[in-house]
């Protein structure tokens, strides 16, 4: 996606991401679905769906996992808002104009957020600086995006020399100007992720206290927080963008049993679950008692092996184990047995759906089941350095992993010989607490769900080389042939160009292996008899605000 001399940017990303609208056949663009200005079908019902706690308070900043992404961006409305099948809309944005892919002057709709104050450039400017200020410790600091903006260098120090981003610029309370340190022709498309949602001028006083009763400019309010068990919104009725409420709320009910969500759903108990568990995959699309939804989708699973984990580091001896643990793995019969072929053994790091997607990239042989490779590499790197421990995969026991990390598990030890066994820790949220603070001394159950439809948002929030704890890189691999890709792709004018510089930087990733690719994971949930306008958006969630019952 290149944006053009004078041309808005809601007009050049909707061509950039046509090949994703076609690709994810099922989702309506209509206003019914997408939650645009048409009221057809509202109704007052408030909807319940599935989710688990939070990882931290609700700052968009600071949340990069999907329970706490899920209210944000029902919170908060940004700059641009995405469709259901990736096209996206300036939302917040009256224009994005640049005549280089450098410099980009943003102008701002007249828009408040829900407690009357006015969303100004400085709501925006203040926000982004504070999640790049080291000292503020933001899990989404070193958003790729995020560190293009000039000056990031000076404060993201340890010890920062600026407290603000000099490539940005206030010109007045509806204008201002965003510089990067090169031309980016994809770092627009970006603009809609939380890490670049405004914040009002109250958050900055305690922000911890702010993100238990935070306030966002978006399509509904935060009513309640009753940790662990379940997060009440209500409609915002002064927001008037692209995702209006066709509901009179959305209650989100944390479980931490996906077989006892789905008993709610078959007893009308609950209206959404966006993710079946193991035990009904096979008998869900024939449940009389639900509705099924089954269609492709765009969530990559994997685990991941940090760099920090002995035996396992970047050399010679960590890329024989990840290739050899990778090639040990028999993914087309667990994901046939385990998930009764609702996932698609991945032969990359992205997803089919996502422009960028490359399924013969040289070198993805090491995601095929090979045991005869496997033990020999194993063998070899044994001849450096012998491993007599037990190979952990540590997963969060209230979500449904356990069948599948077992699974993985006796395929690694069958096939190697070597002890090797799952790891479950009780909550999604103190599992995700303990990568961010590098507590876990294991590999770890991990994935992806796109924060914009690129093959971009899949490789370098995950991978690029990063301060610990300040970006999505919970590894912490870091490979300076891989980032230069990543940057060369970024400065791409040409999508063939742009394309030749993600399958480079791929094809780094699967010699390495800093994560092992498991598989691609469809939508497959249900929704309770008598629900209405249930539809996946891009990132495999559901349209909150377009459901109705």
């Amino acid at each position: 996606m290149i944006v053009k001399k004078k041309t808005r940017l809601s007009v050049a990303l909707a061509a950039a991401a046509l090949s994703v609208a076609m690709a994810l056949t099922g989702c309506s663009s209509s206003s019914n679905s997408s939650g645009g200005s048409s009221t057809a079908g509202s109704t007052t019902a408030v909807i319940s769906a599935n989710t688990t706690e939070p990882q931290n308070p609700l700052i968009p900043g600071n949340t990069n996992e999907v329970g706490g992404g899920k209210v944000v961006d029902l919170l908060w409305a940004g700059l641009i808002s995405y469709e259901p099948d990736g096209t996206t809309k300036n939302e917040v944005a009256q224009s994005i104009d640049t005549t280089d892919n450098k410099t980009f002057t943003v102008k701002l709709k007249d828009w408040k957020f829900s407690n009357g104050e006015p969303v100004t450039a400085h709501s925006f400017v203040d926000a982004w600086n504070y999640t790049a200020l080291s000292t503020n410790a933001q899990l989404n600091a070193a958003f790729p995006t995020l560190t293009q903006i000039e000056g990031y260098d000076a404060v993201s120090a340890d010890k920062p020399t600026a407290q603000t981003l000099s490539g940005l610029k206030v010109i007045d309370d509806k204008t201002f100007t965003i510089t990067l340190t090169a031309p980016s022709s994809t770092f627009p498309l970006s603009l809609g992720y939380s890490a670049f949602y405004p914040l009002p001028k109250e958050a900055f006083s305690d922000m911890k206290a702010f993100g238990e009763k935070p306030i966002g400019d978006g399509p509904y309010t935060l009513s309640s927080w009753q940790h662990n068990k379940e997060i009440d919104l209500a409609p915002n009725p002064d927001y008037n963008g692209n995702r209006k409420a066709a509901n009179g709320g959305v209650k989100l009910v944390i479980y931490t049993d996906l077989n006892a969500a789905y008993s709610d759903v078959q007893a009308g108990n609950l209206d959404v679950l966006d993710q079946v568990p193991a035990s009904a995959l096979s008998t869900y699309t024939t449940d009389d008692t639900v509705q099924a939804i089954s269609k492709p989708g765009s969530v990559f699973q994997s685990f991941t092996i940090p760099q920090s984990l002995d035996h396992f580091g970047n050399n010679e001896e960590g890329r024989l184990r990840r290739q050899a643990i990778s090639e040990a793995i028999d993914r087309p019969t667990i994901t046939k047995t385990i998930f009764s072929g609702s996932r698609t053994p991945a032969v990359d790091f992205t997803a089919p759906v996502i422009p960028g997607y490359n399924g013969k990239l040289s070198g993805n042989g090491t995601l095929s089941y090979n045991p005869s490779d496997a033990k020999a590499k194993w063998a070899q790197a044994d001849a450096i350095s012998k491993f007599d421990g037990t190979f952990n995969i540590a997963y969060n026991a209230d979500g449904d992993h356990k069948a599948w990390v077992d699974a993985v598990a006796n395929s690694i030890k069958n096939t190697l010989g070597i002890q090797a066994q799952g790891q479950p820790i009780a909550t999604f949220s103190d599992f995700r607490s303990q990568i961010t603070k590098r507590q876990l001394k294991s590999a770890f159950r991990s994935g992806w769900q796109a924060d914009y439809p690129s093959a971009d948002d899949y490789l370098a929030p995950l991978y690029a080389t990063a301060k610990p704890g300040t970006s999505s890189n919970d590894g912490d691999y870091s490979n300076p042939d891989f980032d230069k890709a990543i940057a060369d792709a970024e400065a791409a004018t040409s999508a063939s160009d742009r394309q030749k510089f993600y399958d480079q930087a791929q094809e780094i990733l699967l010699k390495d292996l800093p994560a092992i690719p498991l598989w691609y994971q469809n939508v497959s949930a249900v929704s309770a008899k008598g629900t209405k306008n249930v539809a996946f958006n891009y990132q495999n969630v559901p349209v909150y605000n377009a459901i109705t019952k």
